[in-house]
């Protein structure tokens, strides 16, 4: 039977029924459904699956229906926690409510919208909650589970969920053999100075920090360029501040500094390195000067380079975007970035309660722009291509 036909008939049925008349209606209908039943009737009727539960039970026990013939006074019994605890109903609704989405200040930006999710930022704000009654809630205010309907059509690639599935095969693969496997990327650029930075923080009363009116760039301070490398088996960051442009140049010599610092001290057996890319910018898929320097990398270390790289328009299914970066927004939200040591300590204190770690270092060096690589340099590289894409993915080995 159609669920709106069913909701339908237990709104009408509800009101006229006492207590034990209600269990045992809503456990016929649960019945009549088969598997399952038990929580799509607690769904569409707002009562708990123990109640509907407790009404199957008597419907096959006669002497249990029997003894329980005692019905509780209209508002007996325990108060609801929803009367109990002010606010709470609308709390969640601000919680799942779709203005949230793209907002790194809300508190389920990162994660699915689940109702033990829901549960736990609710605890976080001094609630006292179970998952199970996040979802008679939402159920009782008009939400339910739904799927995503395809509505826009993008410039998605024909191959892109195939890539996507490479990379995770891949990386797999390398850290079931505890070899390294890191996703790098630039964040976004982030002017110096008393600027104002997006979020709030807890001050007090009408005290406000102040910042500029405008966010015209200093040139004496200019703007920051984290370069990041993931470290995805041990959830850890590597931040690269960097005060020059954001080049192929300084993209490696972010990934140098990461193994030198850490990654041949943590991967003391390395033979290989997997790197995740997006498929533009200074990490891209055509970038020559990119995969040049990445050949020099190679033969300083000695490591067979694989890169893949994000198809067009998918640059945040990047792990950095959503396991490092993110974090990083939301560590530093409110507050202005005044000097690059203000930054270099935002990053650095950055953590999750997964465990997430996160190194910030300073790189002063001014990259030179427009360097352009000629067929002939680009030959001396040995690129060997994947037969999937080769565009997309490949190996650079040492070629001495």
């Amino acid at each position: 039977m159609d669920a709106e036909i069913i909701k339908k008939k237990i709104a009408t049925m509800l009101p006229v029924l006492d207590e034990k008349q209600t269990r045992l209606y809503l456990a016929s209908e649960a019945q009549s459904i088969g598997w399952g039943g038990q929580s799509k009737i607690a769904a569409l009727s707002g009562k708990s699956r123990f109640l509907i539960a407790r009404g199957e039970k008597e419907l096959q026990n006669p002497d249990m229906q029997a003894a329980s013939n005692k019905i509780r006074r209209k508002g007996g019994g325990r108060k609801k926690e929803v009367d109990k605890q002010a606010g709470l109903v609308e709390k969640i609704k601000e919680i799942v409510e779709p203005y949230t989405v793209g907002d790194p200040s809300r508190l389920l930006l990162w994660t699915s919208k689940s109702v033990k999710h829901i549960q736990s930022a609710l605890e976080k704000l001094g609630y006292k909650i179970s998952h199970e009654l996040v979802r008679q809630i939402l159920s009782s205010q008009g939400y339910n589970l739904q799927t995503n309907r395809k509505v826009f059509e993008g410039g998605d690639h024909i191959d892109r969920d195939a890539q996507f599935e490479y990379i995770n095969n891949t990386a797999k693969s390398f850290i079931a053999v505890n070899q390294p496997v890191i996703s790098v990327d630039c964040k976004k650029k982030e002017l110096i100075g008393n600027y104002k930075n997006n979020g709030r923080e807890w001050q007090a009363v009408k005290t406000p920090v102040e910042v500029n009116v405008y966010d015209f760039v200093d040139k004496t301070n200019g703007k920051a360029s984290p370069y990041g490398v993931y470290d995805i088996a041990n959830n850890h960051g590597f931040i690269s501040v960097g005060i020059s442009k954001d080049t192929s140049e300084f993209a490696v010599s972010t990934i140098r500094r990461w193994w030198d610092e850490e990654g041949k001290n943590l991967y003391k057996y390395a033979e290989n390195l997997y790197i995740t890319a997006d498929g533009g910018g200074s990490n891209g898929s055509r970038n020559r000067l990119w995969k040049t320097q990445l050949q020099t990398f190679a033969n300083e270390t000695g490591l067979k380079i694989y890169v893949s790289h994000f198809p067009p328009g998918t640059s945040k299914w990047n792990k950095i975007e959503h396991r490092l970066f993110s974090y990083i927004s939301i560590n530093w939200r409110g507050k202005p970035l005044e000097s690059l040591l203000v930054i270099l300590g935002l990053i650095g204190a950055t953590t999750t309660e997964t465990g997430l770690t996160v190194k910030a270092v300073l790189d002063e060096k001014q990259y030179e722009t427009g360097i352009k690589i000629s067929d002939e340099q680009l030959a001396k590289c040995k690129i060997i291509r994947s037969s999937f894409h080769s565009d997309w993915n490949y190996c650079i080995q040492p070629n001495c």
